[in-house]
Order: structure tokens, then sequence, then C-alpha cells
């Protein structure tokens, strides 16, 4: 039985394929790479009943993640949190009270930790020893982290108006910590012009194949956590889109795979108003986003 049924990865874009088996970033057309599995032999081998006869957690879905040995997994204990109903919410007569996915309780406190798990998680597998990260902290935190475990050196650029909680959390983690006088985009430019000199590994939001596969597993526990009958909206809390594409990524392999029945979840990207470019784009019926160079709100 094989632990990864990984094969290649692809442009999101053009579809064509990249050597999952080399570190990879961003394609050559600079659009993310998804990670892309042979789900005709997971299905054969794999019944949905042996996943629900698993102990619950990130791990357990080792099949649908890239990480080929189980070797290489860095993990914090990453549980398979609740689902946990708002009963005294108010609601229209007759409608269920909605359920919240408390990510809360995952390592370092947020969402953030499933995506960088991952990609912590293969950059171990392409021997990295050095990554960094523009963040606004969560991200950062989790990375440090992650890192941390592996043994890697951990870079953290921050804005200038990062809250010093979150600050301390990184460097506690035993990340090298900058607050960059600017925006998060500006981190990012600083995170890119030191890679040639410092030879660390970018982990920037979707510029890695490995954080969206990570971010996939909150779809693929939602399915098993529902009894494979999926909810009939989602809604999410959205930063860079991250955990959108990976949710939905989740929800089409597990359908190849003939473990839920359509229609899918409809899926609501929830922003603020003052910093809404996914929002925004849909709106608009663009094929993709604007970056937002003043965030407010």
């Amino acid at each position: 039985m094989r632990y990864s049924y990984a094969t290649h990865l692809e442009d999101s874009v053009s579809a064509e394929r990249y050597d999952i088996a080399k570190l990879q970033g961003l394609s050559a057309t600079n659009k993310p790479l998804l990670a892309r599995y042979d789900l005709a032999a997971l299905k054969r081998d794999v019944p949905r009943e042996s996943m629900d006869a698993r102990a619950p957690g990130l791990w357990r879905w080792h099949e649908l993640l890239p990480v080929p040995d189980s070797a290489y997994a860095v993990s914090l204990g990453e549980i398979e949190t609740p689902l946990v109903p708002l009963a005294n919410s108010e609601r229209p007569e007759g409608f269920k009270p909605p359920l919240v996915k408390d990510e809360g309780r995952l390592p370092t406190g947020s969402f953030k930790a499933r995506g960088l798990c991952l990609a912590v998680s293969m950059a171990r597998v392409h021997g990295v020893r050095r990554v960094a990260i523009p963040t606004n902290g969560n991200a950062g935190a989790a990375m440090a982290a992650y890192a941390a475990e592996a043994g890697m050196e951990a870079y953290c650029f921050c804005p200038d108006d990062t809250p010093e909680i979150n600050l301390s959390e990184i460097a506690l983690q035993g990340a090298t910590v900058w607050r960059v006088n600017g925006l998060i985009n500006d981190c990012a430019k600083l995170v890119q012009a030191g890679q040639a000199q410092f030879d660390w590994f970018d982990m920037s939001t979707l510029k890695e194949p490995y954080r969206i596969e990570g971010k996939k597993t909150m779809g693929l526990e939602l399915a098993v956590q529902m009894r494979w009958r999926l909810p009939k909206v989602v809604f999410y809390p959205t930063g860079g889109g991250t955990g959108l594409i990976g949710m939905w990524k989740a929800w089409q392999e597990l359908l190849a795979l003939g473990w839920i029945s359509p229609p899918l979840p409809r899926l609501v990207a929830v922003q603020s108003t003052g910093c809404a470019p996914i929002v925004r784009a849909f709106v608009e019926g663009a094929s993709s986003a604007k970056g937002v160079t003043i965030a407010a709100g």
C-alpha cells in the first residue's frame, strides 16, 4: 500500500505537468502549481470505510497528501477540529443552528497550521534548510513552529502594524523576525529579493504548491464529520484564497473517488470590506483577483 498517491504537479491554468520529485515554486508562467493524484488506483486500493476506521487527524488523509513517506511528515499533533453548533444564534424559524469548525484547536491556534504543516513537510522531503515568509502573524507563527520541529531556519517578514503579541509568538517559536516599514506586499518583495543571497525557500501564499494541500484537509474533514454528506453552504473567512482552493479541490477529489455525491456546497468567500479582492473579483466576473495595496477594516 502506497503512503501517498501523488503523481505530479500541474499548472493551475495550462495543466502543464511538473515533476513532484523536484522542489517547485510557481510554474514557468508564474501560476500556482496543484498536486495531482492517481485517484483511480486510490479508489481501487482504499475503500471509504477504511477512512472511517482510522484515528481522526490531519494525517489520516495521507494517501491524498503529497508527502511520500511517513518519515518526512512534520507533525505537532494536528487534531480533527470539532464542528460546534451555535445553538443560541439568531436564525429564521425552521433553520438548524449553523456549525462552526473550530480551527483554534490546531497547533499555533489557527487554520494556518494546516498549510504550513504540509509545506514544511514537503520542504523537508526536498532537503530545504531555510524557509521564509511574509506574514501578518498567524502564518509566520505556524511556519516557525513547524520549521523548528523539522530543524530548519525560519525567517519572517511582518508589516509594521503587526500586533506585538504575534511578533513575540513568532520569535518564541525560534524564527528570525523583521518588522517591515510597509504592507504585506512589501514583505513579500523582501522575501523574494533575499532568495539568491540567503538561499531560503519562499513559503508565500500560492507561491509553493503545498499549503493548498494542507488547507484541503478542512474539506476532507467536513466530509467525514458529516458522514459523507456535505453541507449545502460553507462560509469561509478568506485572505489569499488558499483555503477556498483547497476545500474545492478536496471535494473534487472525493467526487472522483466516489466517496461523496453531488451537488457540492455553495462556497462563500467572506472578506473585510476594506480588503476584499476575492469578493470583488467574483462580483466583477474577473478570472483573477487584483492585489490590494492599502487594506483597511
